[in-house]
């Protein structure tokens, strides 16, 4: 039985509400997951991130951000191959593991995963349009992200990112003469906001001050803006996530703030951690 003091603990609530879409996305949604990536997905992630702990002697396996990023690539990720399915996970899991800096991984795990297999294969992709774009879905999954959130208390970098991003669409719109149903439409849509409420928003790949995760994500979006409708390049949000990803170490130096623990979110601790 999970005890009253794990609970505290965000990832929870992010399993929660990741399986929770991920099982409305395929028996209501018809998303398009195929099982045997899902399974090659989850059962890979896991046995990486066994080994991962076992190499780096830490004290004990811990699953639940594994699982997240199993559950994230999976309703992100699309590919007909199984084996690529299974690179992604071992891509994700161990760069927790390789790429660290001051105690601190470098990069969102689903989001390396995603940007490496995209520049190396055009038989993977990010899925988004099969999300739909009615406002009730929306809203729905933008609650359930919140959620998260605020349980994370990290709420910050995700309110900036949105903000930030739609302001841009919003006078993108205004500038051209277009209608404001345009910004809107791109707003609805369920991979965006999973990015922000999910990827963007990950406390261990994010600034430690508040000022930093702020400037951080106001970053991330005039990137991804950049990227998308500058360069007309897909996926603005995720590649401009990887390249902005490794002035967070050059963000902590210079603004001071508090490494993030998911067993105490509430906690003030300067040490640096050890686990992934």
């Amino acid at each position: 039985m999970v005890s009253i003091s794990r609970l505290r603990d965000p990832r929870y609530y992010q399993v929660a509400v990741l399986a929770t879409l991920l099982g409305i996305g395929v028996l209501a949604l018809d998303f398009g997951i195929h099982w045997q990536n899902a399974v090659a997905i989850l059962l890979t992630a896991q046995a990486v991130q066994y080994l991962g702990t076992r190499l780096a002697g830490l004290p004990r396996f811990d699953p639940l951000s594994a699982l997240i990023t199993s559950l994230s690539l999976t309703l992100l990720l699309r590919t007909e191959l199984p084996l690529l399915a299974v690179a992604a996970a071992m891509i994700a899991i161990g760069s927790k593991f390789l790429l660290r800096v001051r105690g601190k991984h470098v990069f969102n795990p689903a989001n390396v995963a995603l940007v490496t297999l995209m520049l190396l294969s055009d038989r993977a992709w990010v899925s988004s349009g099969q999300w739909g774009s009615a406002a009730i879905g929306a809203f729905g999954l933008a609650c359930l992200g919140f959620l998260v959130l605020t349980r994370a208390k990290r709420a910050e970098t995700t309110i900036a990112f949105l903000i930030g991003y739609a302001a841009l669409l919003f006078g993108r719109a205004l500038w051209l003469g277009d209608p404001l149903s345009i910004p809107v439409h791109q707003l609805q849509n369920g991979a965006l906001l999973i990015f922000a409420f999910f990827m963007i928003s990950d406390p261990k790949t994010t600034p430690n001050a508040a000022r930093g995760r702020v400037a951080y994500a106001l970053l991330v979006a005039t990137v991804a803006f950049t990227i998308q409708f500058i360069f007309y390049q897909p996926n603005g949000p995720i590649l401009a996530l990887i390249l902005c990803a490794p002035l967070v170490p050059v963000i902590d130096a210079l603004l001071q703030g508090t490494h993030y623990r998911w067993e105490k979110p509430d906690a003030h601790s300067s040490a640096h951690p050890k686990g992934v």
